[in-house]
């Protein structure tokens, strides 16, 4: 008989997922699935529930219901700390540390790729030469950068991008991108949430369209 080969698992699979607040539903429920080497687009306008959605696939927010899977078994925390890295809207820096120092803390956290170094991120993302200057006297954009250097650091495959591109000029849009082109090409994958008003990352790309919260 011939060889059949295995099919392996979404990376992220999501099944029946809901989510209200005060009673009132904000999304849902919602069934997706994103593959390695692939970018799920989350688009909807204010109050469609994006941001709670990555909170919850983060494990920030509890869902009502549904359920999560990560290559083919239910979420656990360390599951989710093991896979995810999220991005928020906050740049989840403390203020009183330097650039580097912040960097070498959440690698102390979350670990980091092997092959990289916080030195050689903060390059990657056009922060070399700050690696002293306090997070509070860092520009909204600088942190931002800051914020994807971490990204660039964790060895997390599934990357949850809140409106990734905010707060940064036309170079930091196109670092953005070829941010989540190498997590691609790496075997990762990354859900990103927009409002539209940026193009999709060059990538393979699938769309999930939330609608404006009732």
């Amino acid at each position: 008989m011939p060889s059949t080969t295995p099919t392996q698992p979404p990376l992220l699979a999501v099944h029946g997922l809901s989510f209200a607040r005060n009673d009132v539903p904000v999304f849902g429920p919602l069934d997706f699935d994103v593959a390695a080497g692939e970018a799920l687009l989350v688009q909807g306008g204010n109050g469609a529930g994006k941001t709670t959605l990555l909170r919850v696939l983060a494990g920030l927010l509890r869902a009502d219901a549904g359920g999560i899977a990560i290559r083919g078994e239910l979420t656990t925390p360390a599951t989710r700390a093991a896979t995810l890295a999220y991005l928020g809207h906050l740049p989840a820096l403390k203020a009183d540390l330097t650039a580097l120092e912040n960097l070498d803390f959440l690698c102390g956290l979350h670990g980091r790729r092997g092959s990289q170094s916080p030195e050689g991120a903060m390059a990657v993302v056009g922060l070399a030469g700050h690696e002293d200057t306090l997070a509070r006297q860092l520009s909204a954009g600088q942190k931002k950068r800051l914020s994807l250097a971490r990204l660039w650091l964790s060895p997390a495959p599934l990357w949850l991008l809140d409106e990734p591109y905010a707060n940064l000029d036309l170079d930091g849009i196109e670092l953005v991108n070829r941010m989540v082109q190498s997590q691609l090409r790496d075997g990762g994958a990354a859900l990103v949430t927009t409002h539209g008003a940026y193009a999709a990352p060059p990538v393979r790309t699938r769309l999930l369209e939330l609608g404006r919260a009732a």
